[in-house]
């Protein structure tokens, strides 16, 4: 370990020494006071599109309702310890479950709202949570086999769903926060204690990372990693300006928690709560937020429907107005990657085509306050975060996983590069394995996986070196680059290694392409399974004269749309070498969702999935 490692590590572990995330709240809130929290559209008539109007909580009315969630946990009979799982979706009373459990020093755990009864069941089944809080009737189907079987469960709160009859375990929300709200009444000194008793190196959460395979692992996050991962995400995001943030994506997602939960509780922000990430669009223009984060997969959709609309402009001289523009604002990020210098005569160019055009189409977009646009989850295709450059927006990659409380490396307003994901966070080690695989050490390293000692023994190694399952090389200046999962380097029988993410984003180029998997262990040559995108593609279908109304099966089958397709292949081959290019593809009659199980929570492929449901079509193409 450097000695710049060893200083600024010693100097967060100063910053942070003592802390818990109560404490670490309990500050947040004196300094906020009412400023708001947290927002959500929970019971805003939604019928007529994106509408007005947010419910709201202040910081101070925040931590006084975990108390009273904390206060009814206890009165339960919830032990220091104990689990309280949360299926629902971002919401307010989400937020304030998560916080009571943490003040009544239980271990909060949310769970992916999209778990088959069977994946809630083994979750449950392993996790054995005391308290469970259910937000709809969808969820209390998906935990009823979980629920009849479980003998640890001694309370199911419910928010907007009826309890079912005959069970005394289920309570609504309002009630089970009024009983904390009496309880606490009469026992603040003990639920104070209580509190205190909670050590920085006690579990705070339980994440069951959604996985790609096999049944979900419980990684255990201590309340020290956390505020160590807060602390060192904040040196290197460096807002300057309070925090307006959306949030998204699933609280059972190490990135969001991070980012819309942990965060926000240490630093103070206003936080604006989506429950359907389908009204994401909406929220930005709505919110303007000032820091933004999506997945690849979320900043791929922004940029093929702004293609799409560039795209259909017929005047050729606006057109090359645009392309001038963004060709400016490219080169204007490009220059301020670390080592660049920005020129006068380039400064002038890039305000003025700013002034113009660029700042009107982000503003456009919602995202003209945004100081701080970060990606992770998955490698963002260059391609990405070159047009969005061109838009003089610098979109932030960082690297991390759940086992280690989100980032380990990123990319920052004052060191980035584009292609990678940035160098370690301070204090932070990186190494790369013998085989090419990335390695991980510091504060932020998970204590393992919950009650699964031989693969934690896996994840962690004697040194302290988290195995990240990623293989990724590092330049000369520090800066990483993730290749792909060492387990999904595909080997062809030719003895080649071929990088399957790789290819698939030059797929996904092609606005017409939704998601896309490339094959090949053991054969050949490489092929690939292709989606269409279901915004786009009707729209590409009108412009050919395709009528109105075309399914996307039938849009999959259609000689124009088969000749696109064929073109978005033809330019991906065009940048592989000749064992990576595609020789056979298929372009399938549906679309890929996490509830088709295709895609995890987090909109990553589930690669063996696929292989199965598809497994007559990857054999056809090798016919």
């Amino acid at each position: 370990m450097s000695t710049d490692t060893l200083t600024i590590r010693a100097e967060i572990e100063q910053e942070i020494a003592g802390l818990t995330l109560p404490i670490a709240l309990a500050r947040t809130a004196d300094a906020e006071g009412e400023r708001p929290a947290y927002s959500d559209k929970i019971g805003i008539d939604m019928s007529t599109g994106y509408a007005p109007g947010w419910r709201t909580i202040g910081w101070t009315e925040l931590r006084e309702r975990a108390l009273d969630v904390a206060g009814a946990l206890v009165a339960s009979g919830v032990a220091a310890g104990d689990r309280v799982a949360l299926m629902a979706s971002n919401r307010i009373e989400h937020v304030v479950a998560d916080l009571g459990a943490v003040h009544a020093a239980a271990v909060s755990m949310s769970v992916y709202n999209t778990l088959s009864p069977e994946q809630v069941a083994f979750v449950a089944g392993h996790a054995e949570p005391a308290v469970v809080v259910l937000e709809s009737a969808d969820h209390l189907a998906r935990w009823e086999r979980a629920l009849a079987a479980s003998t640890s469960v001694r309370r199911v709160v419910v928010i907007d769903a009826e309890a079912p009859a005959g069970d005394d375990r289920f309570v609504t929300w309002d009630a089970f926060v009024a009983e904390g709200a009496a309880w606490r009444a009469e026992h603040a000194a003990e639920l104070a204690e209580r509190t205190a008793s909670i050590a920085p190196d006690d579990a705070l959460t339980i994440l069951y990372t959604s996985g790609t395979t096999g049944n979900p692992k419980g990684v255990v996050l201590t309340h020290h990693a956390v505020l160590y991962e807060c602390a060192c995400s904040l040196r290197t995001a460096a807002p300057t300006q309070h925090n307006d943030f959306i949030s998204y994506l699933p609280f059972a997602h190490i990135a969001e928690r991070t980012l819309g939960m942990y965060i926000p509780q240490v630093n103070g922000a206003h936080i604006h709560l989506i429950a359907d990430p389908a009204l994401l669009l909406g929220a930005l223009g709505e919110v303007h937020p000032t820091r933004f984060f999506g997945v690849p997969r979320v900043w791929e959709k922004i940029k093929t429907g702004i293609s799409a609309k560039l795209a259909a402009e017929t005047d050729p001289e606006k057109k090359a107005q645009v392309e001038g523009a963004l060709a400016i604002g490219l080169e204007y990020v490009e220059a301020q990657q670390t080592g660049g210098t920005i020129s006068p005569e380039l400064e002038a160019r890039f305000q003025a085509a700013d002034a113009g055009l660029l700042a009107f189409l982000r503003a456009l977009l919602g995202l003209d306050r945004c100081e701080w646009a970060a990606s992770a989850a998955a490698p963002m295709p260059l391609e990405v975060a070159r047009f969005f450059a061109g838009l003089g927006m610098r979109i932030y990659d960082v690297y991390g996983m759940t086992e280690t409380c989100a980032a380990v490396t990123a990319c920052g307003p004052d060191d980035f590069r584009l292609g990678t994901v940035g160098r370690a966070l301070p204090g932070i080690e990186i190494a790369i394995a013998e085989d090419g695989e990335i390695l991980a050490r510091g504060p932020v390293a998970s204590k393992g996986y919950y009650q699964q000692e031989s693969a934690t023994a896996e994840l962690i190694d004697a040194d302290g070196w988290v195995h990240t399952g990623d293989i990724g090389e590092l330049d000369d200046d520090g800066f990483l680059k993730v290749v792909d999962r060492k387990k999904e380097i595909i080997v062809t029988s030719s003895g080649k290694n071929i990088a399957p993410s790789n290819i698939e984003n030059y797929l996904k180029e092609s606005p017409l392409v939704g998601h896309a998997l490339v094959f090949g262990e053991g054969r050949p040559y490489v092929v690939a399974v292709l989606t269409l995108d279901a915004e786009i593609a009707p729209l590409v279908g009108a412009q050919l004269g395709i009528p109105a109304g075309t399914s996307l099966a039938e849009l999959a089958e259609h000689p124009a749309i088969l000749a696109m397709a064929q073109q978005a292949v033809d330019a991906a081959n065009e940048r592989l070498s000749r064992p990576e290019q595609v020789k056979a593809w298929e372009l399938l009659p549906v679309e890929w969702t996490a509830e088709s199980e295709e895609l995890t929570p987090t909109l990553k492929l589930k690669r063996r999935v696929v292989h199965a449901k598809y497994a007559d079509v990857l054999e056809r193409l090798y016919g």
